[in-house]
């Protein structure tokens, strides 16, 4: 597949699917317009996030602000895994690529890149990440136009490979997929800060949704093209059937058959686009490091020394996982658990929902997981702890990728709404013993009043009832 894309739009589910699934590839084909659909997400809830937060510039900021201080460190310590696991991913990708494309060993290429996104990207900060961005979708452009007309004019289908493949028959993993991947990607687009904070940075809520309509258009036309690589790569030979670990790079392997000027073009076009997607993780890790963990106190120069010391475990990891896809799916499954819990605080008629109920919701989900892998593995403690890794990936066939992707987002609303209701009861049972007023269930006083009169009304209330409070903000 296109690692740009696939870490930079969390969309490479849809992508892989295509280029690995060896027993039912048509499923794939309605996958990209699951894998864009999500952006629209941003659209939709980030004009409602910005007026409850208007100060923030990442969603961290909205939580701590809505559930507390605890809860918002609980949601940076997800996010900066996350962003942890991309620039894993990106470098094991760009690694692997260039070795598909060249033979040459890959290190030396993640190791420059490393160094020179780190370089400019301390200089330059934020702003160049928005640089970077527009000379990436020049690349992206560039890159499918040639390698449409190249793959077009070069690549011969084997109609005996068609057969012989199965992707055009149906599967129960397909089937699956309708629902893994919309939760997947949906939810782990939450975990990104990059896009965030492009979404705060939009002047107008107009803005925001005509970027993000044209994204999802431009990214659906992209995924299509590079997801169809991967079918006419096992038709064509370029990618061996029986080599399952190499299916997501079955896009490379189809372009790696062409005449070798056009490789090159490609390799500096895929070059630059994973320095794009780089730069990206690197400045969302130093914004939200700055801000969540340290509140803006930190000289932003140690931040960004720390994200260089960083750099050594992330060029480690990447060297020791070859298996990008797995990568997302970990992210993936933690999001699935996290993400549904959290924006019940969105809705004014959950005011009663607190930062306790989110974290231990958000915990309960993951616990869930391994709860239904001991149900599904008959006791068995270590497959059901491998399954919060998914250690099998999606293509173990059987069911235990979907009880997972179902018991992570369930599960985690049932601990959500079962610690609500105790922490609730506990609050009434501890005012009934100290005879005060039961104040758990009241409104929240509003943070911002829009006259002189209604601002004086409203201290007057809070003085004739001085257990009201404000209620957003707390962690119980």
């Amino acid at each position: 597949m296109l690692h740009r894309l696939a870490a930079a739009t969390p969309v490479q589910d849809g992508v892989a699917v295509e280029q690995q699934d060896t027993e039912g590839h048509t499923a794939g084909l309605q996958f990209h317009r699951i894998g864009a659909l999500p952006l629209l997400v941003f659209g939709y809830l980030g004009p409602i996030i910005r007026r409850k937060c208007p100060e923030g510039f990442v969603l961290t900021e909205w939580t701590r602000q809505r559930y507390g201080a605890v809860a918002g460190l609980f949601l940076s310590v997800c996010t900066l895994i996350t962003i942890f696991l991309y620039m894993v991913s990106e470098l094991s990708a760009m690694q692997q690529i260039v070795t598909a494309l060249t033979g040459l060993d890959g290190l030396p290429a993640i190791i420059v890149e490393c160094a020179v996104t780190t370089i400019y990207t301390s200089l330059g900060g934020f702003k160049v990440s928005f640089i970077t961005d527009n000379i990436q979708g020049a690349m992206v452009v560039g890159l499918i136009i040639l390698g449409v007309i190249t793959v077009g004019v070069e690549t011969h289908i084997q109609p005996a490979l068609i057969r012989e493949s199965g992707f055009l028959n149906s599967s129960l993993l397909g089937w699956q997929l309708l629902y893994i991947l919309p939760v997947a990607i949906l939810t782990n687009d939450f975990f990104l800060s990059g896009f965030w904070m492009r979404t705060f940075a939009a002047r107008t809520d107009k803005d925001l949704w005509i970027g993000t309509s044209l994204a999802t258009v431009a990214v659906l036309i992209i995924l299509t093209l590079v997801g169809v690589s991967g079918l006419l790569a096992a038709w064509s030979g370029a990618w061996p059937l029986g080599d399952a670990e190499d299916g997501y790079l079955a896009f490379f392997l189809l372009l790696g058959q062409l005449p070798a000027w056009v490789v090159g073009i490609i390799l500096v076009m895929t070059v630059s686009l994973s320095t794009a997607a780089f730069d990206s993780f690197q400045s969302a890790i130093i914004s939200t490091g700055s801000n969540d963990l340290f509140r803006n106190r930190l000289n932003i120069w140690v931040i960004r020394l720390l994200v260089v010391i960083l750099i050594v475990p992330v060029v480690v990891v990447a060297l020791k996982s070859p298996d990008i896809l797995q990568i997302f799916l970990i992210s993936d499954l933690v999001s699935a658990a996290v993400v549904p819990v959290l924006v019940i605080g969105l809705s004014e008629r959950c005011y009663w929902w607190r930062g306790f109920d989110f974290v231990v919701g958000s915990l309960g989900g993951i616990f869930t997981v391994f709860l239904f892998g001991l149900v599904y593995y008959d006791g068995d403690a270590g497959r059901a702890s491998k399954l919060l890794i998914l250690e099998g990936g999606l293509y173990s066939g059987d069911w235990s990728a979907f009880g997972a992707f179902v018991a992570a987002p369930f599960g985690g609303l049932l601990w959500g709404f079962g610690a609500c209701g105790l922490r609730l009861a506990t609050l009434w049972v501890f005012a009934k013993v100290r005879g005060h007023r039961f104040d758990a269930l009241d409104r929240p006083i509003p943070r911002v009043l829009h006259t002189e009169a209604e601002d004086e009304r409203e201290a007057e209330r809070v003085l004739e009832r001085p257990s009201d409070k404000a209620l957003y903000g707390k962690f119980f």
